[in-house]
């Protein structure tokens, strides 16, 4: 390529792209945060508030869940989670040029991204430093779940291409909110989730190029129309109740489904023999609604993988079969259908199975010898310390993540040049799979993650002080002392004619930790 000083604005723009496309520079991530509010409600006791089944509670969906309180939002959790990535791994605030939000939590249909980069540089100015560059972009990503997932992958473009020798935030923060007396109710959460996105990643490196994906629509399966909102009235700071449609049976079938027909895309891009894939991989997270969700779509993948290979693969998955007393040609037949899901609406069917003999299979599959070697072992990590999370939408899949990396820290796991699988799923609906790798010297970046020490800090709510934070959005006598993190200090209230700031949120940021929190 030659530059010559006569050039024409067109001509260096064509060199300077052609110098991008020629460029192999791997981008990935490099840093992991998370917060979590302190209120935490402890499943066991939940279940004895209810007269819920505590051991079949435990055993699909977790133990814990955290409430966001009335100082809390989507965009506070954001920069708090943000900041602490920040401090932690020593980010120059002039080379962030792309700050991405991944929500489903929005109070605001217009400005985004922004609010959280206006809280950060508060902040930064208030201890003596510099702002995020002017020059960064602040995009906010909405597609149910999968809002982080594709701001993950546009950071990783950004920087691949327009963005080079900069960096990228990426930060998923949501509020999981349910009826009480729903199914759902268990499966609330709230929280964030901050990655560092840059060149020469110091933690993974994340190949866009051997990703796979799946779309369709599927109407009414997870929803949040503005028609909720009509005739609620604001309750503390603001809030109103978050709380969304969807339909158990059908969202569990559509979850299933999706991530089925995102693994399959992968597997084709890449002429991968999926069986083995399975079987050798050496970590797979993916969204994480509760705790058996992503078992069950993992491990329905790896049946399906078994229809269409070898005869060895087809033995196995006969022996499956004659276990769970399904026919495998009629399984198989099963297998290679293509449903339309949306069909189950429009029949009012909503709680058939499309694949009602892969069910069965499934079923059976979990009580065999190698179910925990296929399935369990591969999500082993982090596995236990998400028990304690919920919920958080957008920040489920990449809190597993952060939860599993410092799991693997801390028993000197060998995962140095491991692939690893990310699978994401937003509800509507639509999945992703996306491979990675931890690079050398990944630990030094994982024991900055500090999962752990995020959940350390927490306010068991009683039943009373729970249902009066659900039902009202807060609890007069439950306080608790803010350690560093974002709040919403006050919400607009003036309508007149040379001032309007009805309904917009002020922020403040609470720079010094306190003690212990109390429970009153």
């Amino acid at each position: 390529l030659r530059e010559e000083s006569s050039s024409s604005a067109l001509d260096h723009l064509a060199i300077r792209e052609a110098k991008i496309i020629m460029r192999q520079q791997q981008v990935g991530i490099s840093g992991l945060s998370l917060y979590v509010p302190p209120y935490r409600v402890s499943l066991e006791d939940w279940c004895d508030w209810t007269e819920a089944n505590w051991g079949k509670i435990q055993a699909v969906v977790g133990t814990s869940f955290r409430m966001r309180g009335p100082e809390h939002n989507a965009y506070t959790m954001a920069a708090t989670a943000v900041l602490r990535l920040i401090d932690a791994y020593d980010v120059d605030p002039h080379r962030v040029r792309y700050l991405a939000l991944g929500t489903e939590s929005s109070t605001d249909n217009s400005a985004g991204a922004v609010i959280v980069r206006g809280m950060i540089d508060d902040a930064l100015r208030s201890r003596g430093g510099e702002p995020l560059a002017r020059g960064c972009e602040v995009p906010e990503f909405k597609h149910a779940c999968l809002g982080g997932v594709y701001a993950l992958k546009s950071a990783v473009r950004y920087v691949m291409a327009d963005g080079q020798g900069s960096q990228a935030i990426v930060v998923c923060s949501d509020i999981a909110e349910y009826a009480r007396g729903s199914s759902g109710e268990p499966t609330q959460g709230a929280g964030a989730v901050a990655m560092l996105v840059e060149e020469d990643p110091k933690l993974m490196e994340v190949h866009l190029e051997g990703s796979g994906s799946s779309s369709d629509y599927r109407g009414p399966d997870f929803r949040k129309p503005l028609s909720r909102f009509v005739g609620q009235k604001p309750r503390p700071m603001g809030q109103l109740q978050d709380l969304p449609v969807f339909n158990g049976k059908y969202s569990t079938t559509c979850y299933s489904e999706a991530t089925l027909r995102s693994l399959e895309d992968m597997f084709t891009r890449r002429e991968i023999h999926a069986p083995q894939y399975y079987r050798d991989l050496a970590a797979v997270f993916l969204h994480r609604p509760y705790r058996r969700m992503p078992e069950s779509g993992w491990a329905m993948g790896y049946l399906f993988s078994l229809a269409h290979d070898d005869e060895r693969e087809r033995q196995e998955l006969k022996r499956y079969c004659d276990l769970a007393e399904v026919d495998i040609d009629e399984t198989i037949a099963e297998m290679d259908s293509v449903p339309v899901v949306r069909d189950l609406v429009y029949r009012d069917a909503l709680g058939e199975e499309i694949y009602p003999n892969c069910v069965q299979l499934l079923k059976t599959f979990r009580k065999t010898e190698e179910y925990p070697d296929l399935v369990l072992a591969k999500m082993r990590l982090g596995a236990d310390l998400m028990m304690n999370v919920g919920n958080i939408y957008t920040g489920a899949l990449f809190a597993w993540l952060a939860a599993g990396i410092e799991e693997a820290l801390g028993e000197e796991s060998q995962l140095a040049g491991e692939e690893i699988l990310l699978v994401g799923y937003g509800s509507g609906d639509a999945s992703e799979a996306i491979p990675v790798k931890l690079v050398e010297g990944w630990q030094e970046a994982a024991a900055k993650i500090g999962f752990a020490k995020a959940l350390s800090y927490y306010v068991d709510l009683s039943e009373e002080q729970y249902q009066q934070l659900h039902d009202d959005g807060h609890s007069p006598g439950l306080t608790y002392d803010h350690r560093e993190e974002f709040l919403v200090e006050s919400i607009g209230e003036r309508e007149e004619k040379e001032f309007i700031d009805f309904g917009i949120e002020y922020y403040r940021y609470r720079g010094e930790p306190g003690p212990p929190p109390v429970a009153r």
